[in-house]
Formats: structure tokens, sequence, C-alpha cells
């Protein structure tokens, strides 16, 4: 099956909007893993707009499923992974100002960086993921840099998705064969809803996990946070 990794990055802009700890960013974290998540992944960016670096040691110790850490790899970022050491950290070609990812790496034209920065990061016994679109070309390179895993930016997939889900689809079923090939294993996130998460995991292979935070936050303010984790959870059971 599927795993899932809620991003609590949504919970922590509430937070952030009217100060002080409420939404507490911690307990919602707890609370996701004992309503079934799989992992919780948090998203720290340079102005702190919502996960701030402080909140990720703070998650460090209660987080008991898989932490993931996403963020572009600067200094500051493989600092924090070097002392936080979770079970993967997601490289994300984002520049500071950023509102969202919203492009995966281009791993020719950084392929030295990548190298260095994922030998660095495996050092620490970390499992990596890089952010990449399914140019097969770019994911054969991204196993060049010694990735574990590589994560699919699934935007394109959910923006054509209601208009015409096979051929939404068919570019990330390449992809995943692509990556599979090359020995690489296969996240994928970025607009993956209840709407269309459960065909897309019905038609990509070798899926290993999923990472979701936007959609299912929102769906959270309707159903609730309990019935909306499981809700994703079954849209994963193929």
């Amino acid at each position: 099956m599927t795993r899932l990794s809620v991003n609590i990055n949504k919970i922590a802009t509430l937070r952030n909007a009217r100060g002080g700890h409420v939404p507490d960013l911690v307990k919602a974290a707890i609370d996701c893993e004992r309503y079934g998540a799989q992992g919780i992944t948090v998203h720290p960016r340079p102005d702190e707009r919502h996960i701030r670096y402080r909140d990720v040691y703070e998650l460090k110790p209660v987080v008991t499923t898989e932490f993931n850490i996403e963020g572009y790899p600067s200094r500051k970022f493989l600092e924090l992974i070097a002392e936080i050491r979770p079970a993967q950290a997601t490289l994300v070609p984002d520049p500071p100002n950023a509102l969202t990812s919203n492009a995966g790496w281009n791993t020719i034209r950084h392929a030295d960086f990548l190298k260095e920065v994922i030998a660095e990061i495996k050092s620490y016994g970390v499992r990596t993921s890089i952010f990449i679109e399914t140019d097969e070309e770019m994911i054969y390179r991204a196993a060049d840099s010694g990735t574990d895993r590589v994560e699919l930016y699934t935007e394109p997939f959910a923006a054509q998705y209601p208009q015409d889900p096979e051929a939404a689809v068919a570019a990330f079923i390449k992809a995943a064969q692509a990556a599979h090939k090359a020995g690489l294993g296969i996240n994928a996130g970025h607009d993956l809803s209840l709407e269309n998460l459960k065909y897309f995991a019905q038609h990509i292979p070798h899926l290993l996990e999923v990472s979701i935070g936007h959609a299912l936050i929102s769906d959270a303010l309707y159903f609730g946070l309990e019935n909306t984790i499981q809700l994703y959870l079954r849209q994963l059971e193929l």
C-alpha cells in the first residue's frame, strides 16, 4: 500500500496568522499519526512563513512515523538535516521567495550540485528524494545523482485530470516506469486530492509514498482531521 505523509505546513500558516500557539503544531502532528498517517512532512522556508525551524526541532522527538523534511538544499537546510536526521530529506529547487513548489530539478544542469548535497545527506544516514517532473532523461540523470527516490511533481496531472484523466496520467506512468527501471523509489505530491488520488494511485506503478498538505488540511475544515485522513487512506487501498 502506498504510504500517506501529511504535510502540516498549512496548520503552521494558520497559527502564524494569529501568533501564539493555536493551533498546536506538535499536537496536530501527533494526532495525524494517531489517525493513521504514515508520515509527517514539513517544508521550512527561509522566511519561516509557515513551518519555523524551531518547529522542526520540536517535532523531532514526537514524530514516530517517517519524518520527511522538504526544502532547497542551502547550507542552513543541510545543517538542519544533519541535526534532525529525519527518515527522508526531499530536495526542491525553490528560490527563497517561491509561493509553493512549482517545478522539478533540472538534473542535467545541476548534476554536480545534486551529487554533492545528496552525498552529504546520505552520510547522515538519511534517505534522499528529489522533486522532479516527468521528463524521462531528467529521471535517468536523477539516478546518477545518487538519490534514493524521486518525488513526481503532480500539479500538471491534477490540472488536466478533470478534463481527461487518461491523458493526465499518461506521462506519469512513463515517468514511474523510467524511475523504477533506473532503480529509484517513487514518491509523488502537489495538488493530489480526494478527487484525483485514487485514480493516480491505481495507475502509477511502484508508488511508495504520497505527500499531501493543502488539499487534506482544507478538507479537514469540513470533514474533521481524523475523518479526512481516513478518507485519504481509503483512496490508497487498491
